[in-house]
């Protein structure tokens, strides 16, 4: 059930964030994996308290587990079934869910193998429900680019022949401000070779100067996260008249203390100065979160209207990698809502 009756768009949603618990520990003990607590109830309070510990540290280390369990066909294809089912119960329209084929390849699968799983889920849950998905793959930043340089480009190569078959683009995702981001430039200079739609995480951890590197040298059209761009005015004029997208993520940036409280949270700020801001869940489970909860944020904390809600949809949905056909009606239905 939801309490906001709108088509709601959830553009920034990682799998290894929005998985079951359940489905985790079954195929933990399944597979012969350790877990770190004996019980799903320990490991709920476990991850509440990584959550909301204010360190990125201990939050990415919430990642390890599903992350070794999500390394077989049957795996990534149940849990990104559960993830379109659960989005569908939610209410939820269109959701892009991301993953990096490339941590999912430890146990003999290949980038290809872990990409046509996850495509499977998603077909499975909207063959069951009617909710539409798109698949996108992350590239990952570990520090160094030099780090997994042929596993980043192997993904864009690899999503390429899967786009317009369930996948609809690529990312940038992991850890930021180790190395200038721009030293990831030939990843997206392939992107745009391919003809990849590609959205960057940039401006969370580190300040505004890696939004600006993603649009400016990468072309981004969106941006991961990005809050901190609000700190360049100029910069925010920029992306205003270029029309960038924000994937706004509230209460993954209070978790990770990238902004310090909802209220003081600029996303508010940032729609009315003309930027296309969209709120989004980050990782459902792993924060706690849904897409509900981040809107009650928004009203109660956040400065935001119920129809700013609705406008931020209409955003998410034109900024969305799929293609018109699903568009359209989630458009033509979020205009209605707002008299147009």
């Amino acid at each position: 059930m939801t309490t906001y009756s709108f088509p709601k768009i959830d553009l920034h949603n990682h799998l290894d964030g929005g998985f079951r618990p359940e489905t985790l520990y079954e195929l933990a003990e399944r597979y012969g994996i350790p877990v770190e607590v004996p019980t799903v109830e320990e490991y709920r309070e476990l991850t509440r308290h990584r959550a909301n510990c204010g360190s990125v540290n201990e939050y990415l280390k919430m990642f390890d587990l599903p992350t070794a369990v999500m390394r077989t066909e049957e795996a990534l294809e149940r849990m990104t079934f559960e993830l379109g089912e659960d989005l569908y119960h939610e209410g939820v329209a269109y959701a892009e869910i991301r993953f990096a084929p490339q941590q999912h390849t430890q146990a003999g699968l290949t980038q290809a193998d872990a990409i046509e799983a996850v495509i499977a889920g998603a077909k499975r849950a909207m063959d069951t429900y009617p909710i539409k998905l798109g698949i996108i793959a992350c590239m990952m930043s570990y520090g160094s680019e030099q780090i997994n340089m042929k596993e980043n480009l192997e993904t864009a190569q690899t999503a390429k022949r899967y786009l317009g078959k369930g996948l609809v683009g690529v990312d940038l995702a992991g850890a930021e401000g180790i190395v200038p981001l721009e030293n990831f430039a030939p990843l997206f200079e392939t992107a745009r070779e391919l003809g990849l739609p590609f959205t960057c995480h940039a401006g969370d951890s580190p300040g505004p100067e890696t939004v600006e590197t993603a649009v400016e040298l990468f072309g981004a059209h969106r941006i991961g996260h990005g809050h901190h761009v609000y700190f360049d005015p100029e910069l925010v004029r920029k992306c205003a008249a270029k029309g960038i997208t924000f994937e706004i993520c509230p209460t993954s940036n209070i978790q990770c203390q990238t902004e310090p409280t909802y209220a003081k949270h600029p996303a508010k700020n940032m729609l009315d100065m003309g930027l296309n801001v969209t709120i989004n869940t980050d990782n459902q489970f792993l924060a706690g979160v849904t897409l509900d909860s981040e809107y009650d944020h928004c009203i109660n904390e956040m400065g935001f209207t119920y129809e700013d809600l609705i406008r931020m949809n209409l955003n998410s949905i034109n900024a969305a990698f799929c293609d018109e056909t699903i568009k359209a009606p989630i458009r033509s239905e979020l205009l209605r809502l707002l008299g147009q």
